[in-house]
């Protein structure tokens, strides 16, 4: 073998084990079925499970200081109950995996879903994001044309692999006499 050929050949690969959290996106009212599969899949790969609630109706703001905080988008607006609807997801997380042996974690962000994911999953080095797919129904399709898909924009704008779990898939109906 030449020199040349010695050096444009592929540096073989060699698998790494995963060490970093997995990450799942949740939505208030979500069925348990996304946090089942999260939760597997965590435990299965000896790695952490962390739970993440986007709060839509704020945005990060930068302080002259240096510091980060939320922000209401419509100061006068409709005043969503946000810690209440987040102590409301973590206690059903923690009665869901309490005495699981699941090592799991609950953090609210703000802003765009999509972009808060990735933020979290960058600072976390997560191994992967778990998010459910929408309901089915009239008003998940016109919030899904309005605002697009969480799950599309995570594969769009991060390196990370996205896992979706389907939440009531249609099942196919043979139909009589078949």
């Amino acid at each position: 073998m030449t020199d040349a050929a010695k050096q444009s050949s592929p540096t073989p690969y060699v698998p790494r084990q995963i060490s970093g959290p997995v990450l799942m996106g949740v939505v208030p009212g979500q069925p348990l079925a996304v946090a089942h599969r999260a939760a597997e899949l965590a435990f299965s790969l000896g790695v952490k499970l962390v739970c993440a609630y986007v709060d839509v109706t704020t945005y990060l703001a930068e302080e002259p200081d240096g510091r980060v905080e939320a922000r209401p988008i419509d100061p006068d607006g409709v005043d969503d109950d946000i810690e209440g609807i987040s102590a409301t997801i973590a206690a059903d997380l923690r009665a869901a995996f309490d005495g699981t042996g699941i090592d799991w974690s609950f953090v609210t962000l703000a802003g765009d879903p999509a972009r808060a994911l990735g933020r979290l999953a960058e600072s976390a080095d997560a191994s992967l994001i778990v998010v459910g797919t929408r309901e089915r129904g009239l008003g998940a399709r016109l919030e899904e044309l309005l605002v697009g898909s969480v799950a599309v924009h995570l594969t769009h704008r991060q390196h990370r692999p996205v896992l979706v779990v389907p939440l009531a898939p249609h099942r196919h109906q043979p139909k009589a006499g078949r």
